[in-house]
């Protein structure tokens, strides 16, 4: 018993004082996410693209900033913290009940669920590792050993009933870390898993947004466009008036309705694109695609985030974005599997404890019917092969792998948000400019009408008039569809929609 009581402390006291294998993990310093400028507000740098913007405008190198007054219109977001909910600024009731559908019922999300459920069991598995293993088998049996195997030639033993039962209790020593640098690799894969399920919910809740939102704003398209109809149609009447009373010829007349015709045929594609819409909202929320909700087939007024949008800075980017966290443990998973792969060029200890009884069913539980055995068992395959330098040469290039993905992340998810805030700014001048164009037109077009009523002017200078209020108001209605999408953009380039708040990355 001595002797068992030194080698279980032999074994732990190296178990103690060995550590893994393989390089620890850190987030390494040239990575991009630990560069200053990727965590600066965002703000300072609209403004510096704003006022390069300007500078180019005014040299004439770039003839589309020619009209500067654009420029110097001031960032409409503010560097306040993006809410987790932020579908809720919209302050739209039906919209919130919908993105909590499909945040609840979503199959994208079931299948991330899952996921993480699998990876978390492989996680339980690894934990296993550190555990003893406890093995029991044993059995009855009828008959007899041969004579020879009791060292008695020529003698065949009777028959009788025997048995035979053994319980082994084993432990592998970890001394090289290995179980250790699996389980840091499995738990890193873990936290990878619970990022991928928030990034499908990121994508879920904007997803759903911007299906709602395109069905809405259609409908507002659909109702400009069906205004532009009716009032041909009121053009049509009126010269066909003035044609049976002689005043204009048979071509006015067809123009007109010929006018009629082409604006009729602008609300197919529209009706189209917001039954298109309803479909994929339905889909993105559990439901069959004909079992979209009917009330918002007639739907009309797009939601919109009404004054600033909160965005904040780079920083508050990189810690929110999932996939950039996702990434981030995928490197540390990769670095960890390092350290597994270099504990194989290290002998494997076992510490095994047996404990058995076998004889014939009447000498159960006598002494000379035991046995029992303690020691540590060791497997070692020499690493003179090169395979084990090849295991290990693939872990480290799947390292450096994972860490330019990491790189690539961050730097697509800053270009993300910085092509997202620039193009809604920029929406946001188009937008102003065609409410501008349209208003002129506006008043062209009913100048126009009354002139031609009058008999002052030909027809072809109403129908001009009347196709270019056509196109800016359609025009118009496109850009407010537009910003709204950029809206909706931008809130799924700052990744936010999931619930946990996350520990930075960097840090």
């Amino acid at each position: 018993m001595k002797h068992a009581l030194a080698i279980l402390a032999a074994a732990a006291l190296a178990a103690c004082s060995t550590a893994p294998r393989g390089p620890d993990y850190r987030v390494p310093a040239e990575a991009v996410v630990m560069k200053p400028a990727a965590a600066k507000p965002f703000l300072e740098q609209q403004r510096a693209a704003q006022a390069a913007g300007a500078a180019g405008a005014a040299d004439g190198s770039d003839p589309a900033q020619a009209g500067g007054a654009t420029s110097a219109r001031p960032a409409p977001f503010d560097d306040a913290p993006l809410p987790q909910h932020w579908w809720r600024l919209f302050q739209d009731s039906t919209l919130d009940a919908l993105v909590e559908q499909a945040l609840a019922r979503n199959t994208d999300l079931r299948q991330a669920a899952a996921n993480l459920e699998r990876v978390q069991a492989l996680e339980a598995e690894a934990q296993g590792g550190e555990k003893p293993v406890v093995s029991v088998n044993g059995g009855p049996s009828y008959g007899h050993p041969s004579g020879l195997s009791m060292l008695r030639k020529d003698f065949v033993p009777p028959d009788t009933y025997r048995y035979s039962a053994t319980a082994g209790l084993s432990y592998q020593l970890d001394l090289f870390g290995q179980i250790r640098r699996a389980i840091e690799s499995s738990q890193a894969s873990t936290e990878a898993a619970a990022a991928a399920l928030d990034l499908v919910k990121v994508n879920v809740a904007a997803g759903t947004a911007r299906a709602y939102a395109e069905a809405c704003a259609t409908g507002q398209r659909l109702e400009s466009a069906r205004h532009s109809v009716d009032l041909q149609r009121e053009a049509v009447s009126v010269t066909e008036r003035l044609q049976r009373a002689g005043r204009v010829g048979d071509i006015d007349a067809a123009r007109a309705r010929s006018q009629l015709q082409q604006l009729n045929a602008a609300l197919p594609p529209l009706l189209a694109q917001r039954q298109s819409a309803l479909y994929r909202l339905a889909v993105l929320t559990g439901e069959l695609p004909a079992d979209f909700p009917r009330k918002l087939a007639e739907c009309h007024v797009a939601p919109r985030v009404a004054g600033t949008i909160p965005v904040g800075d780079g920083a508050a980017l990189l810690r929110r974005r999932p996939d950039i966290r996702q990434a981030e443990r995928e490197l540390h998973a990769a670095t960890a599997r390092i350290g597994v792969a270099v504990a194989d060029r290290y002998p494997r200890i076992t510490l095994g404890l047996s404990a058995g009884s076998a004889g014939t069913l009447a000498g159960f539980g006598k002494s000379d019917t035991l046995s029992w055995s303690l020691g540590p068992l060791i497997s070692w395959t020499l690493p003179n092969n090169g395979v084990a330098d090849a295991r290990i040469a693939q872990a480290e290039a799947s390292t450096r792998q994972a860490a330019a993905r990491f790189d690539g992340v961050v730097l697509n998810a800053l270009r993300e948000t910085e092509t997202a805030l620039n193009q809604y700014a920029r929406e946001l001048d188009r937008r102003s400019a065609l409410q501008a164009a349209r208003d002129e037109a506006a008043t062209v077009a009913d100048q126009a009408r009354r002139l031609y009523q009058g008999g002052k002017v030909g027809y072809l200078d109403a129908l001009d008039a009347e196709r270019g209020l056509a196109a800016s108001d359609a025009a118009l209605a496109a850009s407010e569809a537009a910003l709204i999408d950029e809206q909706v953009q931008l809130f799924l380039a700052l990744g936010g929609g999931w619930e946990a708040e996350q520990p930075p990355t960097a840090q």
